[in-house]
């Protein structure tokens, strides 16, 4: 069953790979790329300080950056045990994927999955009572893991698999830090 399962995963990446348009690579090149987001990353943490008072934004802040981390650093810990290759390294599929990066690291799960879909779930289950419209700061993850594919260094499985993780992580890290802010009287 699994190798069943990472054959459909294998041909899925293939198909999606091949639907890249060399006059897109250098956006996707650009958007797969963490410090380019950084301008977002800023409003996020703005936003907290513009929603709460500047305690309760400093407490949120903190929280969300433990949940990226701690979801990085596990995140880590998996790609050393599972030791999949990416598509980028794969002798059988380098002629026939498009490739536009080449990291020599393990491929399962997408660290750019899991880390922006737990920055992302956590900032919106904080600002969900604040505004309607934070919903739309999924557009940003989904934006970034759909790169991994067309630049060639990620299966559809391992974007999967760390979004899932991601969205995870951070409600343990949001239930952890109601917990806390009730604590402080934030």
């Amino acid at each position: 069953m699994l190798e069943q399962l990472k054959q459909w995963d294998r041909e899925l990446f293939i198909y999606l790979n091949s639907l890249g348009v060399e006059s897109y690579d250098d956006f996707w090149i650009f958007v797969t790329q963490p410090e380019h987001w950084i301008p977002l990353h800023i409003l996020f943490f703005a936003l907290f300080f513009l929603s709460f008072h500047w305690r309760k934004a400093v407490l949120t802040s903190l929280f969300l950056l433990a949940a990226v981390f701690t979801t990085w650093g596990f995140t880590n810990v998996v790609k050393g045990i599972a030791l999949r290759l990416r598509p980028n390294n794969t002798p059988d599929l380098v002629e026939v994927i498009r490739i536009l990066q080449e990291p020599t690291n393990y491929s399962f799960f997408s660290g750019h999955a899991s880390t922006s879909f737990a920055a992302v779930t956590f900032i919106v289950l904080a600002l969900k009572e604040k505004s309607n419209w934070i919903f739309l700061a999924y557009i940003w993850p989904i934006i970034f893991v759909l790169s991994r594919i067309f630049v060639g260094v990620h299966y559809p499985g391992d974007i999967l698999v760390g979004a899932l993780v991601g969205v995870i992580m951070a409600h343990i890290f949001f239930w952890l830090y109601q917990k806390s802010g009730k604590r402080f009287y934030i």
